[in-house]
């Protein structure tokens, strides 16, 4: 089935398909909150992280519980950060392109749960430095448990696996270089195992491109923040953002490479 047969059915389940993305958006983001904290998210109650109140049901609508709260905890008045609509907001639209781009299908299940992960980890790392290891576990088990479905075939399943160790090891062979020439941590190895990841996801050129996508941001990020005085940044938000984009629209992008050579 594919909600391209009727117009009435595309946009039921472009609205379905947004309302679930807030909900996704809101527990990612608790998730991800949860995670840098050391606090397990798969049990306890959604709370104030100020005062700790516990939420009610009224208080847990994604975006308009913040309209309706004016933006503060019901319970001590504090400040909630606008991160958490926003975030919201934008996981619903990814959500959307995600549906609209693979359709009904295992390839945009497989895909989607991938993108679910990279943004609990842009979220981890933009806050604490942490990429957990239980977003690549979870992104390797989908990408092992969907390849059967997608039919593929033996020569893609071993050109993505040989990305993801060329990538993967050749950039760990690169970061233990210039560890050793600047005396000093030069790429974490939570990036190294995502680059290991996106190499299943996205095969040789796709991940060549995240790779020079996330450069390109991660400079301007880089650029843009020489003034303050935290100079260290991470670097998985850049590459996250580079993957999710070369997932949703790089295949143009690729199609028009390959031409070329």
């Amino acid at each position: 089935m594919s909600i391209y047969e009727y117009q009435p059915m595309l946009i039921f389940f472009v609205i379905v398909t947004a309302v679930f993305g807030l909900v996704m958006g809101s527990f990612l983001n608790c998730a991800a909150w949860r995670i840098a904290h050391g606090e397990s998210f798969v049990k306890g109650r959604s709370h104030c992280p100020e005062c700790g109140h516990t939420l009610g049901v009224t208080e847990l609508i994604p975006v308009l519980s913040f309209v309706i709260q004016k933006g503060r905890c019901k319970a001590c008045g504090s400040r909630l950060s606008v991160r958490y609509p926003f975030t919201e907001l934008a996981f619903s639209c990814i959500t959307v392109l995600c549906l609209l781009r693979f359709d009904l299908t295992v390839l945009c299940l497989r895909n989607y749960i991938f993108i679910c992960c990279l943004f609990v980890l842009f979220l981890t790392d933009l806050d604490d430095m942490i990429i957990p290891d239980g977003c690549h576990i979870v992104s390797i088990a989908a990408w092992v448990i969907a390849q059967p479905f997608l039919f593929t075939g033996w020569r893609d399943t071993l050109l993505s696996v040989g990305a993801a160790f060329l990538f993967g090891g050749g950039l760990l062979v690169v970061s233990l270089v210039m560890d050793r020439v600047l005396g000093r941590d030069s790429l974490g190895g939570g990036d190294i195992k995502l680059f290991f990841v996106i190499g299943l996801y996205l095969g040789m050129i796709g991940t060549l491109f995240t790779l020079m996508f996330a450069c390109i941001v991660g400079l301007l990020i880089h650029t843009l923040s020489r003034g303050e005085k935290k100079r260290e940044f991470p670097f998985g938000p850049s590459i996250a953002v580079s993957a999710a984009a070369m997932l949703l629209f790089g295949q143009p992008l690729i199609s028009w490479y390959g031409g070329l050579l």
